[in-house]
């Protein structure tokens, strides 16, 4: 394992499972150290004692990652545990429902926009302002290779990623010449708590064999695999890379593959 990461203090939100947990387990075997922020404090803390037992230093907070407040404080909370921080990892997602386009409500789009975009926004706006002030860092988004097409996923989530995408190219030309780094991460379709559903209802129907057979790679992604790319840009070997959104989706964005529609 590389060593990219020795003195890095990060905050990783949605880190109770999925793509958060295994980012966060990455960039600590990388030798950061690392502030575990979920909604759930059993899956929070589950993930800092994993990183705990294979060697690493992390902590767990409770928190809401679309609240103003409790962004700042787990930025005060990094900072007064660790001495520092450098990379903050907005992970925190919902998927919005399925409804078609004349079902939409305002309600699940209010709500879509506020868990995906929302937090987004507050993770740039207090790490980038701690980063500013402490030499620079690197802020990496969560957002979906669905941001880049149609029929990827829910209507609401899927234009709310495709915001999180101009969200981290204005937000790294906001912070120019100050060392902020801000990327984001395009993740396809990998198996976590978001998606267990599409994996359980092809399961059901004896298709788990055909889940991913319009991805180049014939599969679909696994959480360790977009874990590989946050702990690339957390690190000083992305140096001269912001403002860009990197699709680890196994080629599906390569090419224009068909889908459901609904109206």
């Amino acid at each position: 394992m590389l060593n990219r990461l020795e003195g890095k203090r990060c905050i990783v939100t949605g880190g109770g499972s999925g793509i958060g947990r295994a980012s966060a387990q990455r960039m600590a075997q990388e030798g950061a150290a690392i502030l575990v922020v979920g909604r759930s404090k059993d899956n929070s803390e589950e993930t800092a004692k994993l990183i705990r037992d294979a060697g690493g230093k992390a902590a767990a907070m409770v928190a809401d990652a679309t609240d103003e407040a409790a962004v700042q404080a787990m930025v005060e909370r990094c900072v007064a545990e660790f001495g520092g921080m450098e990379v903050f990892f907005a992970n925190a997602g919902t998927p919005g429902t399925g409804a078609g386009i004349l079902e939409q409500t305002v309600e699940e789009w209010n709500d879509v926009w506020k868990v995906n975009v929302i937090s987004c926004m507050l993770a740039i706006k207090h790490a980038g302002r701690h980063m500013v002030a402490h030499g620079g860092g690197s802020i990496i988004l969560t957002s979906s290779a669905g941001s880049l097409r149609a029929n990827a996923g829910a209507i609401s989530y899927c234009a709310s990623k495709a915001a999180v995408n101009n969200l981290a190219q204005t937000a790294a030309n906001a912070f120019a010449g100050q060392l902020v780094r801000v990327n984001a991460v395009l993740p396809g379709l990998v198996e976590t708590k978001m998606t267990r559903t599409v994996f359980e209802y092809a399961a059901a129907r004896g298709k788990a064999d055909r889940i991913g057979y319009m991805v180049p790679l014939r599969r679909p992604g696994q959480p360790h695999e977009i874990a590989s790319m946050v702990a690339f840009l957390a690190s000083e070997d992305a140096s001269f890379i912001t403002g860009q959104c990197y699709a680890v989706d196994g080629g599906i964005s390569s090419s224009h593959p068909a889908g459901k529609t609904t109206v």
